[in-house]
């Protein structure tokens, strides 16, 4: 029973989540949430592994999120099941970008769901805080990194990789 409801969870959300890899954190959020699969926490880290991993970071969760409930055949049925809408769905809107992409109201839909997108990732990210406020850990790293940011401009995918590293070494220690 829980691969088919791997299956229906994780085809919703490759289905539903347009915006890439981190859109699928609201739809991760609330399966957390209804099953109880992997927690609030677990979810942070799995996003913060997923980041820093080669590959699509939606597909990386997906697989992550599959393992922690229920094993290899699990990863199998999330990754796939992730997969699947975003498949039919290239083929499709290729195939009607090329007829109508300079059409006003299609251009026009397509710059709508980009705020939708970025709200829907702030919301989830509020909630991830919430459900973690008496971590000291993550406001000293929130702390620094801020001033580092500040004082020595450096790329972003720097931050993002000492963040992903300082967050693996809060899994194994």
């Amino acid at each position: 029973m829980i691969y088919l409801l791997l299956a229906i969870e994780f085809f919703k959300t490759g289905l539903f989540s347009y915006g890439g890899g981190y859109a699928t954190i609201p739809f991760l959020y609330n399966i957390s949430l209804k099953y109880g699969w992997y927690s609030l926490s677990e979810l942070t880290k799995m996003t913060a592994v997923a980041s820093i991993t080669p590959g699509p970071i939606g597909i990386n969760i997906a697989t992550y999120a599959g393992i922690k409930s229920a094993g290899i055949l699990g990863a199998i049925v999330a990754t796939i099941s992730e997969i699947i809408p975003s498949l039919f769905f290239v083929i499709i809107v290729s195939n009607l970008l090329n007829r109508f992409g300079k059409n006003f109201y299609v251009k026009s839909a397509i710059e709508t769901l980009k705020p939708i997108s970025c709200a829907l990732l702030l919301s989830v990210g509020v909630g991830l805080i919430k459900s973690d406020l008496t971590n000291i850990k993550i406001w000293v790293l929130l702390g620094v990194f801020l001033i580092l940011s500040r004082k020595v401009k450096k790329e972003p995918l720097l931050y993002i990789l000492i963040g992903g590293m300082v967050g693996l070494l809060n899994v194994f220690i």
